[in-house]
């Protein structure tokens, strides 16, 4: 039995050693010199090429790197009966939920704006206030975690999601509600799982519903949005501006528009990263929970997607 790491383009012996330190009888080998296919039954991956699980006849668990599963979902090859964990790390929802409320404020506060005055060399006091009323969409553990934070120093806030939550702390629409909540809010943060439902989820269509002036922030995938949609709608002034974290092509291509709009701010997608220091020693314990036939932790329902 041995694992199979298949992330091109990723430095993986940090992992390596952590997964040595943890077994140091585990067989690892590293994509694309697997010697002997047949033995793999773990396949720990990010960004795999499509098909390459294929290649493994007794494959019986796949573990992402990240938290985020789309990318394995996305295999139009993805052997099915095979189940998939993902990465939980509290450290991924403190920096996520960080940046989300560093972008709020910036908004909030203004700061954008004055970064121009000062390259403007402008003294301008008026407004340094904006009126703010938060949604999440998206409300599992990041988006939980926004929710409280933002509750906890007197932002208000509510969130949405694909179907209905029991006990949940905050004022919570979902489903065809989503007019609706969209019309209560001004800043709105896409912290959604990409899915088929939800991939083109910020479009023109939605963005026309939103309160005018409304400002995005985008953390969660590059493809929940249609970029060419988001131009249109700062134009249109149906948004005042967005931050973006994560787009359709990373890196960014130099000649994208997105590099020269003055209402778009962006960042490399480091809102949160995952550090082997955690993620390692949970693929580890999946890795032992398979020889001992025991559950899988944070196992993902394909059916939703995460």
């Amino acid at each position: 039995m041995s694992i199979a790491i298949i992330a091109p383009n990723k430095d993986v012996n940090n992992w390596i050693s952590v997964f040595k330190t943890i077994d140091n009888q585990v067989d690892v080998e590293v994509y694309p010199d697997i010697l002997n296919p047949e033995e793999v039954e773990v396949a720990v991956v990010w960004l795999h090429p499509h098909g390459a699980l294929m290649n493994f006849p007794n494959l019986k668990l796949i573990c992402s790197m990240g938290s985020g599963v789309d990318h394995i979902m996305a295999d139009p090859d993805l052997p099915r009966e095979v189940p998939i964990t993902r990465i939980v790390d509290p450290r991924l929802t403190y920096s996520m939920t960080n940046y989300v409320i560093m972008g709020i404020l910036n908004h909030h506060r203004q700061l954008f704006r004055y970064i121009t005055y000062k390259k403007e060399k402008v003294w301008d006091m008026s407004n340094p206030e904006i009126e703010i009323t938060v949604g999440v969409m998206g409300v599992g553990q990041l988006g939980g975690d926004v929710l409280d934070k933002l509750s906890a120093i007197g932002i208000p806030a509510i969130g949405y999601g694909n179907s209905p939550k029991a006990n949940f702390q905050h004022t919570y629409y979902y489903g065809d509600q989503l007019e609706t909540f969209l019309s209560k809010v001004n800043v709105l943060v896409c912290l959604m799982p990409l899915t088929e439902k939800t991939e083109g989820f910020l479009n023109l269509n939605l963005f026309q519903k939103c309160s005018k002036g409304t400002y995005l922030i985008n953390v969660a995938r590059g493809k929940h949005l249609i970029e060419e949609d988001l131009i249109k709608a700062l134009d249109m002034e149906y948004l005042s501006g967005a931050l973006l974290d994560v787009y359709r092509e990373e890196p960014l291509p130099k000649n994208h528009p997105f590099w020269e709009h003055p209402n778009i701010m962006m960042t490399p997608h480091i809102a949160c990263i995952t550090m082997y220091q955690a993620a390692a020693p949970q693929i580890m314990e999946n890795y032992h929970n398979l020889l001992n036939n025991l559950p899988f932790k944070n196992q993902v329902d394909p059916n939703q997607g995460y």
